[in-house]
């Protein structure tokens, strides 16, 4: 099996090259260039690409990789939404993805964003740094015997209301499926109820036709005054001028995201010398009660070895032709 491997970061190609060891029969190249319509026609003479959730993979693109001969798109993440999906069932392409490597580093850090705006530990780093120890603007609130509210409570979302329960929290959850696991620890309501009711809400639902712009102006209407929101899932979930009126009104204490409208460009890049084309992220970052993190919820060692292991695991299942779970199908 040969692979044509996009995106390629130094973790990237550190944590594959382990597992690789084990795996003399597949042969992987390692790119910096993304996968988009322009590098599709690099993939000639591969049986499949391995690509990322920032990766351009629309019908052009998937086109493409069918003439060169591509069989299988790997993708080395939970999302898919980045992916035409009935192109790839019509070129008789087979795509499989990783759905869980590990719930417990986004739900970490989703964790962390919270705590961060809440105790304004990101302006607290720069006054001490900059000798200023005094307290003011950095007042928060206690979470414990507070309610947190839950969106989505798959694998990821699970564990962020076990964080919460442990911090002594009242947990609230909504999701389409109740997830049996969180019985005695989570109550299930309607979304209206648990955005009326949350001091935090924290979003770890897929990106669908019923969840985008999941937060708006109305829904932000019915949130608690001084709720903080977390988004560490997709950023398409929340409308992001509707988030920064939201913001400019007071309605938030505060809100930290690792992912946003408008992030593709700025995923795991350095363009710290750059004058950015859209105003969305200055616009985040102005204010003193918003955090903003790079797509990182899954970056950690644990993560990047289950993401390799399972996207090989995949290759294995594709190779004998094999019913998996992990497989996306258009509809």
């Amino acid at each position: 099996m040969k692979i044509l491997f996009y995106d390629t970061k130094s973790y990237d190609k550190d944590s594959f090259t382990r597992e690789l060891a084990n795996e003399p029969d597949i042969e992987v190249k390692f790119l910096k260039a993304d996968l988009t319509k322009n590098t599709a026609e690099l993939s000639h003479g591969y049986d499949a690409v391995c690509a990322f959730v920032n990766s351009d993979i629309g019908k052009e693109t998937v086109e493409i990789l069918h003439q060169c001969g591509v069989r299988l798109i790997l993708m080395r993440c939970a999302g898919f939404n980045n992916v035409d999906l009935p192109m790839v069932e019509k070129c008789g392409i087979r795509i499989l993805r990783v759905p869980g490597y590990s719930p417990e580093a986004v739900a970490e850090h989703a964790m962390g964003l919270a705590l961060t705006v809440n105790r304004r530990l990101h302006k607290s780093y720069i006054k001490v740094r900059e000798n200023d120890f005094s307290l003011g603007s950095l007042m928060g609130f206690n979470f414990y015997e507070k309610t947190a509210g839950i969106v989505g409570t798959g694998k990821i979302g699970a564990a962020m209301v076990r964080i919460c329960h442990g911090f002594g929290m009242k947990v609230l959850a909504y999701d389409v499926y109740e997830n049996p696991s969180l019985a005695g620890i989570a109550e299930y309501v309607s979304l209206e109820e648990l955005l009326s009711k949350s001091d935090l809400i924290s979003l770890h639902c897929p990106l669908t036709d019923h969840t985008y712009h999941l937060v708006n102006r109305d829904t932000i209407r019915k949130m608690k005054d001084g709720v903080i929101l977390v988004n560490t899932s997709r950023g398409a979930l929340v409308k992001t001028e509707d988030l920064i009126e939201g913001i400019r009104a007071h309605k938030f204490f505060g809100v930290g995201l690792d992912v946003y409208e408008e992030e593709t460009p700025n995923v795991f890049e350095d363009r710290s010398d750059e004058i950015l084309e859209h105003s969305v992220t200055a616009r985040l970052l102005s204010f003193p009660n918003v955090m903003i993190t790079s797509h990182q919820g899954f970056f950690t060692r644990e993560a990047l070895s289950a993401i390799a292991r399972t996207t090989l695991d995949n290759v294995r299942a594709f190779e004998q032709n094999k019913e998996t779970a992990n497989e996306v199908k258009a509809g």
